[in-house]
């Protein structure tokens, strides 16, 4: 039976800037000083300041194809259907051409995600005011069937980075995958959700250390196989989650968000199994001649489980530790607990 995990609201805001790179952004920094009582309320918020910036700098605009019949040639003429339209009392030129304008998916998510959350009731009346003013300059862009919302097909290039986050949420939202509870904190709902949530996860640790420990190198590396015939050949890639280096040291940290940190069996509880072997493969094939300067970490996300993880191995002259990392605390207790986790592992 699995065990529900709560965090504090802030966190996921912490969390969403760090892995999407907006912690410089001005209109922000007002957030980091409000408390909010549930997850939506948090959101409605980021979105209004995250669309009035887009506002001030100009709605992101791309070329989307139309066809339509029109009375002068515009693009390709679809000859079929304009011979058919001669027919006709009034006839057209049946045209296919591209129009730069920003009515496009991007902006029709976020028309769409701040119409759901004028009509959340979780979210405050001021935070409404500020998504209805950023309405009105959307007369232009369409409402979009959110069910239709193909999320992976969503492509972000450097004209639109300023979206990256904005519209992440916005998939949230939609998804609902994010069940209010407590004042303060919340509850994740399916599995589905858990895996969503777990990549939010892995990539906000990664980008933690890339901010404030970049004499580690952090990287989500690829580890080579360590074969003696030099062929690899329909074997899996091996790609690490987080990997910090110092001159003489390498950590590899395998981030877990998961609704039950221990495996049970017969009333027994243990880590992981393919957690702990795959780490271990990790380890072992980077560490090629057995040094013991290759260590590896399992950094669950803490439940409410009376068991919690806060073990370290010696495995073949490798260390590989298992630990939890507490979401549901201030913010700076978080952060304190990333960095004890280089002191600890990385010092000489």
């Amino acid at each position: 039976m699995t065990k529900d995990r709560s965090i504090l609201i802030k966190n996921i805001y912490y969390m969403l800037t760090y892995a999407f790179h907006v912690l410089k952004q001005d209109n922000y920094e007002e957030i980091e000083t409000e408390a909010f009582e549930n997850i939506y309320d948090m959101f409605a918020a980021i979105l209004g300041r995250g669309v009035a910036r887009l506002l001030k700098q100009g709605l992101y605009r791309e070329y989307v194809a139309y066809e339509d019949y029109l009375v002068t040639k515009r693009g390709k003429i679809d000859l079929q259907k304009t011979i058919k339209s001669q027919m006709s009392q009034t006839p057209r030129l049946y045209c296919e051409f591209d129009e730069l304008t920003v009515n496009n998916l991007l902006n029709r998510i976020l028309k769409t995600t701040m119409g759901l959350l004028l009509r959340h009731p979780d979210v405050k009346t001021g935070r409404k005011a500020l998504l209805k003013k950023n309405l009105l300059y959307f007369g232009e862009v369409d409402f979009i069937n959110y069910m239709d919302i193909s999320w992976p097909s969503i492509r972000f290039q450097r004209n639109n980075q300023s979206y990256r986050m904005l519209i992440n949420i916005c998939s949230l939202v939609i998804k609902g995958m994010l069940l209010s509870t407590e004042k303060g904190s919340i509850k994740w709902a399916t599995f589905i959700d858990e895996q969503r949530m777990c990549r939010l996860y892995e990539k906000f640790i990664l980008e933690y250390y890339k901010y404030h420990h970049r004499q580690l190198s952090p990287q989500a590396a690829r580890i080579p196989w360590n074969l003696d015939d030099g062929s690899d050949d329909l074997l899996p890639v091996m790609q690490t989650d987080i990997t910090l280096r110092t001159p003489s040291k390498v950590l590899i940290i395998d981030a877990k968000y998961y609704s039950s940190m221990m495996q049970s069996h017969f009333g027994v509880h243990t880590v992981h199994s393919d957690n702990l072997y795959q780490i271990f493969t990790y380890v072992k094939n980077l560490d090629r001649e057995n040094t013991g300067r290759v260590s590896g970490m399992l950094l669950y996300a803490r439940t409410e489980e009376k068991n919690q993880p806060d073990h370290s191995y010696l495995m073949g002259g490798n260390r590989i530790t298992v630990k939890s990392l507490d979401l549901n605390l201030p913010f700076t207790e978080i952060a304190r607990q990333l960095d004890t986790i280089v002191e600890r592992e990385l010092s000489d």
